[in-house]
């Protein structure tokens, strides 16, 4: 809307750097340079796979690891010259169960917590009670958490993050173990969080959990930051890339090889009939229609299909799209490509 004030970023992550040291080595990169914003009430998606650099600048948000170099602003608060004030607005959920205490109970638990923020049980108790009621755990209030289901120990770990009133929330992996039942309710009580007004900034290998709940993404890959984009835009950015291929005939071992070597993203079903394909580029299709002339292999069917984010995902690592949210992603359809393909299914029906 004209004259709207835009929205506070909660979290400002700029440029952060960390080495570990090797003996008789050159020191680990571990992150390099990596930076991103989140706002008030939106639900941000860390991803990374193993060994990218993603647990090491979740501790540096955290203040668990101080890095070599860039900043981290929690608030409005920098948090490398004022690490207290700095914590004071963001609560963490590891993953695991480092968050609680296995010999105190679950609302002995809320209580602790919140006394090592300095309040006092009095003042946090009626607040505690009621998380526990909307957590679905007040009849397990006086249970000892070691006596607890993993589903239940979870969502007290997050009731406990957002019992200390934060404006920015980290979960990792808050799903992780849980069954779907109780992955649904942590998935709602997310998105309740952000409806709130909280930042929560979400880190997953559930890609159906970051497609169900996360609004943006940033995606980090040996060590530096690979993508930054609403989840939708990139959904919509892939779908127009993948395809579907049905064909009459079989194809022949030799042009399954070559459609391996020239689409680095392609699988070929076992009985040579079906062929799922990423077309990058606007002749990619042209190259596609080549291999099948060549035996005469007749095509029935080309379409488009819906791409899940797992699949955005691994092509974001692979280094298959666009990186600090800078326009498009490298080999996306240009204009007339869509053009293109439809006039080379025609083209196809034709061969054979």
């Amino acid at each position: 809307m004209p004259g709207a004030s835009p929205t506070p970023i909660a979290l400002r992550v700029r440029d952060l750097r960390k080495a570990y040291p090797r003996r008789g080595r050159e020191p680990l990169l571990a992150v390099d340079g990596v930076g991103f914003g989140a706002e008030a009430g939106q639900v941000v998606g860390l991803l990374g796979p193993n060994g990218a650099g993603k647990t090491t600048t979740i501790k540096m948000v955290c203040g668990l690891i101080r890095p070599d170099a860039g900043t981290v602003e929690v608030c409005g608060v920098d948090a490398r010259r004022r690490p207290r004030d700095a914590t004071r607005h963001i609560a963490a959920v590891l993953e695991g169960n480092r968050n609680l205490y296995w010999r105190l109970t679950a609302r002995e638990n809320l209580l602790y917590f919140m006394g090592n923020r300095g309040r006092s049980p009095r003042a946090v108790s009626p607040a505690a009670d009621a998380l526990l009621e909307r957590f679905d755990l007040a009849d397990k209030r006086d249970a000892l958490v070691a006596d607890l289901s993993r589903g239940m120990q979870q969502k007290l770990a997050i009731a406990v993050a957002v019992l200390a009133g934060t404006q920015v929330l980290l979960l990792d992996e808050p799903t992780l173990g849980l069954d779907v039942q109780t992955g649904d309710e942590v998935r709602r009580l997310v998105r309740e969080l952000a409806d709130e007004g909280r930042t929560v900034l979400l880190s997953s290998h559930d890609m159906a959990v970051v497609q169900d709940v996360c609004e943006r993404v940033v995606v980090i890959a040996h060590g530096r930051l690979v993508a930054d984009e609403r989840v939708e835009t990139l959904l919509r950015l892939f779908a127009t890339r993948a395809y579907d291929a049905r064909l009459g005939a079989p194809l022949t071992a030799a042009q399954a090889a070559e459609l391996r070597r020239a689409f680095p993203l392609v699988s070929v079903a076992d009985d040579g009939l079906h062929v799922r394909l990423d077309l990058e580029r606007g002749d990619d299709v042209y190259r596609f229609i080549d291999v099948l002339r060549r035996e005469r292999t007749p095509m029935e069917s080309l379409d488009r299909v819906a791409v899940r984010f797992e699949e955005v995902f691994r092509h974001l690592v692979n280094g298959e799209g666009p990186a600090n949210g800078d326009g498009p992603a490298r080999g996306a359809w240009p204009a007339g490509a869509a053009d293109a393909t439809d006039a080379a299914r025609e083209e196809v029906a034709r061969v054979g």
